[in-house]
């Protein structure tokens, strides 16, 4: 049923990854698929916030996230499933939509909102991308 899933995560908040990851594992197992993991840093391009920054802010930032993304996904992802691994700048949404697009992944996995949101609503993120991806989207709960 699935080829490759799309595992959606944030660096700054384990709890994008915690339930989410797993269950992209199981799904990995289930049906044999590759999981794509990505995680997504603001723009810092844009005039007004870029001149708040050293010029290479960006790519040092880009670097240092993709080392930890790589370190997360040797912890969570095992070898034989992980298919790669992106860091992408841009708004969340978007780039994950555009992610999964260019993996070519069947599904979406990803949290719903952070644990200290305290309503049963989906975070703003994870209902944009399910009202708006072309592929399923799994929607986990914290």
């Amino acid at each position: 049923m699935y080829q490759t899933i799309l595992l959606s995560v944030d660096l700054g908040d384990p709890s994008s990854w915690e339930r989410a990851a797993p269950t992209a594992v199981a799904l990995g197992k289930q049906f044999g698929a590759k999981i794509e993991v990505v995680t997504v840093i603001p723009d810092f391009g844009m005039p007004l916030v870029a001149n708040h920054f050293p010029q290479d802010f960006a790519d040092k930032a880009k670097a240092a996230s993709d080392a930890e993304l790589k370190k997360l996904c040797e912890q969570q992802i095992p070898a034989d499933l992980l298919a790669g691994s992106r860091v992408v700048h841009g708004t969340i949404y978007k780039e994950v939509i555009a992610a999964a697009d260019d993996c070519g992944c069947d599904v979406i996995v990803m949290a719903s909102h952070r644990p200290e949101m305290s309503d049963y609503l989906l975070g703003p993120n994870a209902a944009r991308v399910a009202r708006h991806a072309k592929q399923s989207v799994m929607i986990v709960r914290n």
